[in-house]
């Protein structure tokens, strides 16, 4: 095993998210050093911090957790959602290019949304955000492109200027608050509940994804993740499903007698309009990396059992 000192240095920001925190459970036995920070310990709005921190720490590698996900709240926060979705990831990439690192950073089905689908969306489908959240991500992916594939890049950063945008969509896991662990708490207070059937997608494990990211950051930590592979790639778990089938087959599987029925979006007024349908394709990531991904009934499986084990 290599020694600690010749090991990689990889910075996760957003740490205390779920799959910042995901990511730490494999970090003990990582090939790798990784450094865990989170709005309290390094502030990535802030370009001077982010590139004196990096070069401070030597950081090799750089994983963007961070994210302002609070959908309804940024129509009204739009600054603070920019500032954080798309100023911080350009923050990051620019302390990459100029620190010779590389980045990976965490994207959302929400670019997509204003024009209606039918199709699982490619990596190539042009974005469509129908809201805030969803600009400011995209915004995001575009500023990191821009330092990253930018013309002021020398010979000399070239080869270190590698970068991973990783599409998601509706992340769930035992930490924090998210879409299972909301309905566990409801099922214990209900007999009946409502759940939407117009909105369709797919639901991806924490666990899941961040083996995808731990993947592709040790691809780079072992130079294999060439120059032609920069770009974005889509990642959720397989299979396809309503919020109301992904929160029948919670019941179902957690055993609860609750019964969930079906409901229109329009029943829960919101201040923006979500994706009708928001599945990925994910053929471009399975073909790159040579994987199989989960199906999302039995990641979700995984997941309650460990839930139910902590209760």
């Amino acid at each position: 095993m290599a020694k600690k000192d010749t090991l990689k240095n990889i910075l996760v920001t957003g740490a205390n998210g779920q799959l910042g925190t995901s990511l730490a459970l494999m970090a003990n036995s990582a090939d790798a050093n990784f450094f865990f920070t989170d709005v309290d310990t390094l502030d990535i709005t802030d370009y001077r911090a982010v590139s004196a921190y990096m070069k401070k720490n030597r950081i090799d590698i750089v994983i963007n957790c961070a994210a302002y996900t609070n959908v309804d709240k940024a129509e009204d926060d739009r600054d603070m959602a920019f500032k954080i979705n798309a100023e911080a990831p350009g923050n990051l990439a620019k302390a990459c290019r100029v620190n010779s690192a590389e980045l990976i950073h965490i994207s959302t089905d929400y670019v997509f949304g204003k024009e209606r689908s039918t199709l699982p969306r490619t990596e190539e489908v042009k974005p469509s955000p129908s809201g805030v959240y969803g600009e400011s991500k995209l915004d995001g992916e575009g500023r990191i492109i821009a330092e990253l594939e930018g013309k002021e890049i020398s010979p000399r950063q070239a080869d270190k200027a590698r970068y991973a945008i990783v599409r998601t969509a509706w992340l769930y896991s035992e930490y924090g608050k998210n879409f299972v662990k909301t309905m566990l708490n409801l099922f214990a207070s209900k007999d009946r509940l409502n759940v939407v059937f117009d909105q369709v997608g797919t639901p991806t494990y924490a666990g899941d994804l961040a083996a995808v990211v731990y993947r592709i950051a040790m691809e780079m930590a072992s130079g294999d993740w060439r120059k032609v592979d920069n770009g974005i790639y889509n990642f959720t778990d397989e299979g396809v499903c309503s919020w109301f089938d992904f929160a029948t087959a919670i019941a179902e599987l957690s055993g609860s007698a609750c019964r969930v029925m079906p409901c229109h979006s329009d029943e829960f007024p919101s201040k923006v309009k979500r994706p009708s349908f928001s599945v990925l394709d994910k053929s471009k990531i399975k073909q790159r990396l040579q994987i199989e991904i989960p199906h999302w009934r039995q990641s979700l499986r995984i997941c309650l059992n460990n839930l139910i084990k902590t209760r």
